[in-house]
């Protein structure tokens, strides 16, 4: 008789990975998983474990507890707070993305001697490359854009054909499963409860009123604490005898200082990212841009220079460009790879 495939599976306690396991036991894998503790919210990864062992003795599967919360705390925790002090805006989840999800957790297979590894994320591949999910919605391609390259084959997406609300009404047609159905969803950042705002009151003094300046340097008004804004953002702060709307444009964390305009100023025609990720060694060439998750893509011309720092040419301006955030390009369904962005024009 053959020997099943081994796969190794991140298991959170939620819907999408619990489906997940199935998915892949009803294929034939030989599934483990594995849950991986990345920061200490109090009383968090007990009730979660305690969901993943449910399912794991309901499947007959192994599943063990990984602790990752140093490594996290390294590599995504603190780069995130300190993104904020020196005014950024950070992306955590794609960070943690290559240095963890399919970082150490590939580490942990490798140990183990397994070869695939599956998560509950909305994408697809080919073998070469990471493809759009079915579910547009819920696609999770730009979060996914900074992994080695040379992982892709190893990587098993069952979800990536699903729909959300299939995967759920799945979830309810098994009676030991139902309740994952109806459970609340996970907040995007897993270490933020409410606002990010709240976690950085955790390490510094965020309300430290300050002056708000025009693109001429002239002050115009005043504002709680830099770090309560980012690019793009129009509320919070006062502008004297302002009769239209404005958006702050650049953020000065050493004079805790911000700089606001009308929308027509944030316009930006052209972008600079660093460490570029490109699935295929591509240094000049068209593809569409999203600057952040919930945009839409832009057509644009990308040249990478021997450094791997890149210029990105829109072919129509954008709205809101922060720096940390990720440039993340697309050809079709297929992820080309991107950046991090550290500036525009």
């Amino acid at each position: 008789m053959a020997m099943k495939k081994r796969v190794l599976l991140g298991m959170s306690g939620g819907v999408d990975s619990t489906v997940t396991a199935k998915l892949l036991q009803d294929r034939g894998y030989e599934v483990i998983g594995v849950y991986m503790k990345l920061h200490e919210k109090p009383d968090y990864h007990e009730e979660n474990f305690k969901r993943v062992q449910y399912v794991a003795d309901y499947l007959g599967i192994e599943v063990s507890m990984l602790d990752l919360s140093k490594e996290f705390e390294e590599a995504v925790y603190k780069p995130f707070i300190e993104s904020y002090r020196e005014g950024f805006t950070p992306n955590p989840c794609a960070n943690c993305n290559r240095q963890i999800k399919f970082g150490k957790m590939v580490e942990y297979a490798d140990q183990l001697g397994i070869d695939f590894i599956a998560t509950g994320h909305y994408v697809r591949h080919d073998g070469q490359h990471i493809l759009v999910a079915k579910d547009e919605n819920k696609d999770q391609s730009y979060f996914l854009f900074d992994i080695d390259k040379s992982l892709i084959p190893r990587l098993i997406f069952p979800l990536g054909e699903w729909k959300k609300e299939d995967v759920k009404a799945y979830a309810s047609q098994i009676e030991a499963l139902q309740s994952f159905a109806t459970q609340k969803e996970s907040s995007e950042i897993c270490f933020v409860e409410t606002t990010y705002v709240d976690i950085l009151k955790k390490h510094m003094d965020v309300d430290m009123p300050g002056e708000v300046l025009d693109l001429e340097g002239n002050v115009i008004g005043h504002h709680k604490g830099y770090m309560h804004y980012t690019i793009g953002k129009r509320r919070g702060f006062f502008v004297k005898g302002a009769h239209e709307p404005h958006y702050v444009k650049e953020i000065r964390p050493e004079n805790n200082q911000i700089v606001v305009a009308t929308q027509d100023k944030l316009l930006a025609h052209r972008i600079k990212i660093e460490r570029t990720n490109l699935i295929d060694d591509r240094r000049d060439f068209s593809c569409d841009v999203k600057i952040r998750y919930r945009t839409k893509r832009i057509p644009c011309h990308v040249t990478v220079d021997k450094n791997n720092q890149a210029v990105i040419e829109l072919q129509e301006p954008v709205y809101g460009v922060a720096v940390g955030q990720a440039a993340v390009f697309y050809e079709g369904e297929k992820l080309l790879g991107g950046g991090w962005i550290i500036g525009s024009e």
